[in-house]
């Protein structure tokens, strides 16, 4: 008869929260419950509290980084000490991943936004499971095609001269629709706003005030931003 201890339950949760976790990975949507425990075998927890630097630009990257929850920022410095947004990654979401394909050092820095619980799968780790499981190839090159269509979207963002369409075209790639209506999905600062696109925190500000008196958008009391069909109907 087997006894099952508290120690066993504990380390039973702790196995089911790892595993409830994993499931909701976009990398690892399609895998079953066994397939997925073998790859919470594989993986190393870390805790990164807000503003705490997680990849360092240019560091030599060993590891691949699953964000459980959470959320990060990609960022560049210029010569003059401006930061620019390359991306922001959130829960289910993960980055690393380039560095150990075409093994070059990161070009860019990554930061906890807001305190954050991140998986961490060595390199060896990372191939030996793509090797073993086809559906997580699969699901990676998916992933892979969709940031390089964002990517895609941030050129023409750019190539706007404009720079209230800057921020029109920003947040048109950026809304959900949901029950509140159509809701900005990342919460940004002005500041991230304008380091995304390429134009002044001041010249942010000034845009979103006259939007806001317009009737264009509404800053809801849990600070998202509702586009509203006025918004939507001049674009």
């Amino acid at each position: 008869m087997k006894i099952v201890t508290s120690r066993n339950k504990m380390d039973r949760h702790k196995l089911d929260v790892k595993l409830n976790l994993l499931e909701q990975i976009n990398l690892f949507s399609s895998l079953n419950i066994d397939e997925l425990s073998s790859i919470q075998k594989k993986i190393i927890i870390k805790s990164f509290k807000k503003n705490q630097t997680i990849l360092h630009e240019e560091d030599t990257n060993e590891f691949m980084y699953i964000i459980l929850f959470g959320s990060v920022k990609v960022v560049q410095m210029t010569e003059d000490g401006r930061e620019i947004l390359l991306a922001i990654h959130r829960s289910g979401e993960f980055f690393g991943e380039i560095s150990l394909i075409d093994k070059e050092t990161l070009p860019a820095t990554v930061i906890a936004i807001e305190d954050s619980s991140i998986a961490i799968i060595s390199g060896r780790d990372f191939f030996s499971i793509l090797k073993e499981n086809n559906k997580i190839l699969d699901n990676l090159l998916k992933i892979f095609c969709a940031r390089l269509r964002e990517s895609w979207k941030r050129i023409k963002i750019l190539s706007f001269t404009n720079a209230e369409q800057r921020v029109k075209m920003l947040f048109m790639k950026s809304y959900s629709l949901t029950e509140e209506g159509s809701i900005l999905n990342i919460r940004l600062t002005h500041q991230d706003i304008a380091n995304m696109i390429g134009i002044s925190r001041e010249t942010v500000t000034r845009i979103i005030d006259k939007w806001r008196r317009e009737g264009n958008i509404k800053i809801l009391k849990n600070r998202k931003i509702l586009l509203t069909d006025n918004f939507l109907k001049n674009l």
